[in-house]
């Protein structure tokens, strides 16, 4: 085309041209560099990002090894969204252990305040900003109220550009006042909802965008992880710890039973106790009151664990100030009961039997205290009888009404007599079909095994209560004492 214009036109269009080029590529060349430069800038904002993320959960990993209190790990865990996602601040609710409402547990100093604010509250805080500090700190949310409520109850993650607008905030009462946008998540671990965590942003500092609700998503799945971890792990430490504490406190009452059966001239005594758990409610003891007589002690105290096995303390530590040179058993547990009753709450109480066996004449005196009656088994005739001492439990009346019931029985003792004190735990032992031992079982079995001495009464009693349990959970602490007469 460039042939059909004169010649002297030809050079002018031609720099023209070239000139249109030229321009043109250097716009292209300006417009790359931009687009380089964003995908530059773009690029080292997600390398920054993906770092802070890498920090976070390093930083997360390492502090669970150490085993962190919930307010520093909840701390940890709010300060490092709060970086990963550049926010303003953040806080982690959790569900209270009555499942009613979020407690606070973390809220980072800058954190615009994520639930409403009453009117009396913002009233007061035109005097007094701490106020409105205070009340995000401290203040429950009902699990069903507020944005945190409602994003629990989603179950999912949102992202609330405006907050205020938020329907969970329609309340005049409680309003929202600020111009805030949040991330929310439930924290959630073993399908059991643990809490909320959530961060904000004022409108101010710019919108989150869609790749820090990603963000945000992730690091708040890791995070539920992290805390249900870490409470398996503190609950598992404070079960070894409770643990260990209480085969401590079962030793210590170990030393508190009797360590050896006593020796006392004309009889064979022999006495055991299974607890049904590491502390036993149950309890027994030998007394050595002098000039030939020796105390005989059983009580069954209800309940069970730590409260039985204190009062069962306090119980052997009363009757032991006591007992000595009283020669009535009921007496001595009058004194008893009036030294427990104080003490005792409402809903417990303590059985006892308590005999004094006089070495010289063969004869035991005995006092019940709402104990199972003795069982005694007379050679002569092959029989077992009953020892049905009237008395009150100790610890259910002061003092007037147990005094006048409780009385004392004498039971005169001849060669090869055996008595046999027990606690219910044998009775109401319960085997698969649930069926109770039973007084009948047990009165059977002491039949049998009495002619051959205290010792074998003990091993037979307890080889029929296995072999009838098999294996069957024990229910409760058993114990059992066997007097002979030689």
């Amino acid at each position: 085309m460039l042939d059909l214009l004169p010649m002297h036109l030809s050079p002018l269009i031609l720099a023209i041209f070239f000139g249109i080029s030229t321009v043109g590529l250097v716009i292209a060349l300006q417009n790359h560099r931009r687009r380089t430069g964003r995908l530059r800038k773009r690029f080292r904002q997600l390398e920054g990002e993906e770092l802070r993320m890498f920090t976070f959960l390093h930083d997360l990993g390492h502090a669970i090894e150490n085993e962190p209190s919930p307010t520093l790990l909840s701390r940890l865990i709010v300060d490092g969204i709060d970086r990963v996602v550049t926010a303003r601040g953040g806080a982690i609710y959790f569900v209270s252990d009555d499942g009613s409402f979020l407690n606070p547990a973390y809220v980072s100093e800058d954190c615009p305040p994520l639930i409403g604010i009453p009117v009396e509250i913002r009233k007061k805080a035109e005097r007094d900003p701490r106020a409105l500090e205070s009340h995000v700190r401290l203040s429950r949310v009902p699990l069903d109220e507020g944005i945190l409520g409602h994003c629990l109850t989603v179950g999912d993650a949102l992202h609330v550009p405006d907050v205020k607008g938020h329907p969970s905030f329609r309340d005049a009462f409680t309003r929202y006042d600020g111009d805030v946008a949040a991330l929310l998540s439930p924290l959630r671990h073993a399908g059991k909802d643990l809490g909320m965590l959530a961060v904000a942003r004022r409108h101010e500092d710019g919108a989150f965008s869609e790749n820090d609700f990603a963000v945000f998503r992730a690091v708040a799945e890791q995070s539920a992880f992290a805390i249900g971890n870490a409470r398996i792990h503190r609950e598992a430490n404070e079960k070894r710890a409770m643990e260990s504490e209480l085969r401590t406190a079962r030793e210590v009452q170990r030393i508190l039973l009797p360590q050896e059966d006593p020796v006392i001239p004309g009889f064979r005594i022999s006495g055991t106790n299974l607890p049904a758990r590491i502390i036993s409610g149950d309890y027994y003891d030998y007394l050595d009151l002098g000039d030939g007589r020796f105390g005989i002690v059983i009580a069954d105290v209800s309940g069970k664990g730590v409260p039985a096995g204190l009062l069962m303390a306090m119980c052997r530590s009363a009757l032991r100030s006591v007992a000595p040179g009283e020669t009535s058993p009921s007496k001595v547990l009058a004194a008893v009961n009036r030294q427990l009753f104080p003490d005792i709450r409402e809903d417990m109480f303590i059985s006892m039997a308590y005999g004094i066996l006089d070495s010289g004449s063969g004869r035991l005196v005995l006092a019940r205290a709402g104990h199972d009656p003795a069982l005694c088994f007379r050679r002569a005739s092959g029989a077992v009888e009953s020892l049905r001492s009237p008395g009150l439990a100790l610890g259910v009346d002061s003092g007037q009404v147990f005094e006048r019931v409780t009385k004392d029985q004498v039971v005169e003792l001849h060669s090869g007599d055996c008595v046999l004190f027990h606690t219910d735990g044998v009775k109401e032992a319960i085997n698969a079909a649930e069926e109770e031992y039973g007084m009948e079982r047990m009165t059977d079995a002491f039949r049998k095994a009495a002619p051959l001495g205290a010792e074998a009464v003990l091993t037979r009693v307890q080889e029929e209560l296995r072999d009838f349990t098999g294996e069957s959970r024990q229910m409760d602490d058993i114990t059992l004492v066997a007097i002979e007469k030689r």
